[in-house]
């Protein structure tokens, strides 16, 4: 259970730091950071392997690395969807 929070902790750390480094907003507030740096880890570590540190789960670099595509990716996604309408 302590593993499970520890990963939560991390992944909407890992999502709110990416959201601070691009100076964007994720949308959802901290429920999306969670997700953001969760499935930004899962990108980063398919598409640039597992390296650096380690922290609960998490290689920092490529999860914070797939975290920044992720973010920037969803956030041109809204700003068409928001031009569009």
């Amino acid at each position: 259970m302590i593993s499970f929070i520890w990963f939560l902790i991390i992944g909407g750390i890992l999502g709110w730091l990416a959201g601070v480094i691009l100076g964007k907003d994720v949308p959802g507030g901290i429920i999306g950071n969670i997700i953001a740096g969760i499935v930004g880890s899962w990108i980063g570590s398919m598409v640039l392997g597992n390296w650096g540190w380690k922290v609960s789960d998490f290689y920092v670099f490529p999860a914070l690395i797939g975290a920044i595509v992720l973010i920037f990716i969803v956030s041109m996604i809204l700003k068409t969807m928001r031009k569009a309408t």
